[in-house]
């Protein structure tokens, strides 16, 4: 089954068209590395799937569920209690992670389960306990997020995605602000993750984080999808000029 199905997405900026005509699907399970250069669209066509950016055309479905279709060449969004319900089914960790900084990593995992999904607080402190167990973080759960390490701070917005029991789980750059050490702890918890079945769409400068975590690589440039496949397809046998250009640099700079 296809939890995500995006067909013929238009995004501009003004006068500057972002998106042009991408079509992609996501099946359950399956995880999915987003890369290219800057400016390529990447971010934009995430958030755009997590609702933080509106479409101008094409066609959205989470979870057999429409979230925007186009009528009359312009982009029509379901009503509020549907779009609801869909966001309920996606997590997202953002790029900075984007803790509150004002409440403690527990409250940090309980705030949206019991304010959005109505959970209750014994619940919702039972399921935040068992995830940061799972994130090697359960002695941190009264700490604020100035307190963490770099390494800390993303382990706690994954938990805090995930507390949110979502179908599917977006990342944002999640080891764009990392060193490499700590970029191996994401990666294992991110591979930990798909190893349990988990649908994952991850926005990514990180080749090496790409071809090891995903089974299947869409290459973005200029705003299209030029190239898409298993890793071994896209990173060893690419067909198109323009993204072997791209791994070239990746290569040499490894």
């Amino acid at each position: 089954m296809n939890l995500i199905e995006a067909k013929n997405i238009q995004k501009s900026f003004g006068k500057l068209q972002v998106l042009k005509d991408i079509s992609m699907s996501v099946r359950e399970g399956q995880v999915v590395s987003i890369i290219g250069p800057s400016g390529s669209g990447k971010s934009t066509f995430l958030r755009c799937l997590t609702q933080l950016e509106t479409i101008d055309q094409g066609e959205i479905t989470v979870c057999g569920e429409t979230m925007v279709h186009t009528e009359n060449g312009k982009a029509v969004y379901a009503p509020k209690k549907t779009l609801h319900d869909i966001i309920l089914n996606v997590g997202l960790v953002f790029q900075n992670f984007n803790l509150f900084p004002h409440l403690s990593v527990l409250q940090n995992l309980i705030d949206a389960p019991m304010r959005i999904r109505g959970i209750d607080r014994a619940q919702a402190t039972e399921t935040a306990r068992r995830l940061l167990r799972k994130m090697n973080l359960e002695s941190k759960e009264n700490a604020y997020p100035c307190e963490l390490s770099g390494g800390q701070q993303p382990r706690v917005a994954i938990a805090r995605a995930l507390a949110m029991q979502p179908r599917i789980l977006f990342f944002d750059e999640p080891t764009s602000a990392l060193d490499p050490e700590l970029t191996g702890e994401i990666l294992k918890e991110i591979r930990e993750l798909a190893d349990e079945h988990m649908t994952m769409v991850i926005v990514t400068h990180e080749m090496a984080f790409a071809r090891d975590v995903a089974d299947h690589v869409i290459f973005m440039a200029d705003g299209v999808i030029v190239e898409e496949g298993t890793p071994e397809q896209v990173f060893g046998n690419s067909q198109n000029t323009r993204t072997q250009a791209f791994l070239s640099r990746f290569s040499q700079n490894a």
